[in-house]
Protein backbone atom coordinates (compact mmCIF):
# COMPACT_ATOMS: atom_id res chain seq x y z
CA UNK A 1 0.00 0.00 0.00
CA UNK A 2 1.52 3.71 -0.72
CA UNK A 3 1.85 6.42 1.62
CA UNK A 4 -0.55 8.99 1.36
CA UNK A 5 1.38 12.02 -0.47
CA UNK A 6 2.82 14.86 1.61
CA UNK A 7 0.58 18.20 0.93
CA UNK A 8 3.73 20.64 -0.11
CA UNK A 9 1.53 23.87 -0.65
CA UNK A 10 2.60 26.48 1.95
CA UNK A 11 -0.61 26.61 4.15
CA UNK A 12 -0.14 22.77 4.63
CA UNK A 13 3.78 22.59 5.37
CA UNK A 14 3.18 25.47 8.48
CA UNK A 15 0.42 22.88 9.51
CA UNK A 16 2.43 20.17 9.21
CA UNK A 17 5.21 21.81 11.84
CA UNK A 18 1.91 22.46 14.25
CA UNK A 19 0.74 19.04 14.61
CA UNK A 20 4.66 17.52 14.60
CA UNK A 21 5.13 20.19 17.57
CA UNK A 22 1.68 18.93 19.37
CA UNK A 23 2.65 15.37 19.15
CA UNK A 24 6.16 15.84 20.29
CA UNK A 25 7.51 14.25 17.21
CA UNK A 26 11.25 15.75 17.54
CA UNK A 27 12.20 14.08 14.05
CA UNK A 28 9.25 15.34 12.30
CA UNK A 29 9.63 19.31 13.35
CA UNK A 30 12.79 18.94 11.75
CA UNK A 31 11.82 17.69 8.64
CA UNK A 32 9.81 20.59 8.44
CA UNK A 33 12.66 22.92 7.75
CA UNK A 34 15.11 22.82 4.74
CA UNK A 35 18.77 22.14 6.01
CA UNK A 36 19.99 26.03 5.15
CA UNK A 37 17.19 27.36 7.00
CA UNK A 38 17.56 30.77 7.98
CA UNK A 39 15.86 32.49 11.12
CA UNK A 40 15.88 35.90 11.98
CA UNK A 41 14.85 37.31 14.86
CA UNK A 42 14.00 41.33 14.32
CA UNK A 43 13.52 42.35 17.73
CA UNK A 44 16.81 40.29 19.23
CA UNK A 45 19.17 40.20 15.70
CA UNK A 46 22.05 38.18 17.64
CA UNK A 47 19.15 35.31 17.89
CA UNK A 48 19.10 34.55 14.21
CA UNK A 49 20.54 31.44 13.04
CA UNK A 50 20.85 29.51 9.86
CA UNK A 51 20.34 25.66 9.53
CA UNK A 52 17.69 22.95 10.72
CA UNK A 53 20.53 21.63 12.89
CA UNK A 54 20.23 24.55 15.26
CA UNK A 55 16.33 23.95 15.00
CA UNK A 56 16.76 20.57 16.31
CA UNK A 57 18.63 21.70 19.08
CA UNK A 58 16.04 23.98 20.09
CA UNK A 59 13.16 22.01 20.13
CA UNK A 60 15.31 19.18 21.88
CA UNK A 61 15.79 21.69 24.42
CA UNK A 62 11.90 22.84 24.69
CA UNK A 63 10.30 19.28 24.44
CA UNK A 64 12.25 18.38 27.31
CA UNK A 65 11.79 21.56 29.67
CA UNK A 66 8.20 21.91 28.49
CA UNK A 67 6.94 18.27 27.78
CA UNK A 68 3.28 19.74 27.26
CA UNK A 69 3.73 22.32 25.21
CA UNK A 70 1.16 22.66 22.71
CA UNK A 71 0.77 25.20 19.61
CA UNK A 72 -1.88 26.64 17.98
CA UNK A 73 -2.17 28.83 14.69
CA UNK A 74 -4.41 31.61 15.75
CA UNK A 75 -4.24 32.90 12.16
CA UNK A 76 -3.17 32.32 8.81
CA UNK A 77 -2.64 33.91 4.90
CA UNK A 78 -0.41 32.54 2.16
CA UNK A 79 0.77 34.78 -0.86
CA UNK A 80 2.55 32.55 -3.00
CA UNK A 81 5.34 30.61 -0.94
CA UNK A 82 4.99 33.00 1.91
CA UNK A 83 2.81 32.08 4.89
CA UNK A 84 1.97 34.83 7.44
CA UNK A 85 0.98 32.92 11.01
CA UNK A 86 0.11 34.02 14.09
CA UNK A 87 0.86 31.35 17.10
CA UNK A 88 0.14 30.68 20.61
CA UNK A 89 2.59 28.03 22.96
CA UNK A 90 1.24 27.21 25.88
CA UNK A 91 2.97 24.59 29.03
CA UNK A 92 4.39 24.43 32.35
CA UNK A 93 7.87 24.67 32.79
CA UNK A 94 9.68 22.64 35.09
CA UNK A 95 9.16 25.01 38.31
CA UNK A 96 5.17 24.67 37.03
CA UNK A 97 4.82 27.69 36.14
CA UNK A 98 2.98 28.55 33.08
CA UNK A 99 4.55 29.05 29.83
CA UNK A 100 2.74 31.19 27.47
CA UNK A 101 4.05 32.74 24.36
CA UNK A 102 2.41 34.52 21.55
CA UNK A 103 2.92 36.60 18.35
CA UNK A 104 3.77 36.61 14.02
CA UNK A 105 5.91 34.06 12.35
CA UNK A 106 6.38 34.94 8.49
CA UNK A 107 7.79 31.95 6.70
CA UNK A 108 9.11 31.56 3.25
CA UNK A 109 8.33 28.13 2.05
CA UNK A 110 10.17 26.39 -0.86
CA UNK A 111 9.62 22.66 -2.25
CA UNK A 112 7.61 21.50 0.84
CA UNK A 113 9.64 22.36 3.44
CA UNK A 114 10.10 26.38 5.79
CA UNK A 115 13.41 27.83 3.86
CA UNK A 116 13.27 30.79 6.09
CA UNK A 117 11.14 32.60 9.13
CA UNK A 118 10.38 36.01 10.29
CA UNK A 119 10.38 34.95 14.56
CA UNK A 120 8.03 37.75 16.35
CA UNK A 121 6.92 35.67 18.91
CA UNK A 122 7.61 36.48 22.78
CA UNK A 123 6.71 35.33 26.06
CA UNK A 124 3.35 37.23 27.25
CA UNK A 125 4.31 40.05 30.38
CA UNK A 126 2.82 38.83 32.98
CA UNK A 127 3.11 42.70 34.32
CA UNK A 128 0.33 44.59 35.19
CA UNK A 129 1.39 47.81 33.29
CA UNK A 130 -1.35 49.72 31.38
CA UNK A 131 -0.99 51.57 27.78
CA UNK A 132 -0.18 54.59 29.65
CA UNK A 133 2.55 53.02 31.84
CA UNK A 134 4.19 51.12 28.60
CA UNK A 135 3.97 54.37 26.59
CA UNK A 136 5.61 56.72 29.55
CA UNK A 137 8.68 53.78 29.53
CA UNK A 138 9.22 53.71 26.00
CA UNK A 139 9.30 57.38 24.95
CA UNK A 140 11.11 58.33 28.72
CA UNK A 141 13.22 54.88 29.82
CA UNK A 142 13.87 54.60 33.29
CA UNK A 143 10.62 56.65 34.30
CA UNK A 144 7.72 55.43 36.30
Amino acid sequence: MSQPAVRTDPIAVVERLRDATNAHDLDGIVACFAPDYRNETPLHPARGFAGNDQVRRNWTHILASIPDVSTEIVASLAAVDTVWTEWEHRGTRPDGSAHLMRGVIVFGVRAGVIATARFFLEPVGDAGDDVDAAVQRQVRPGSS
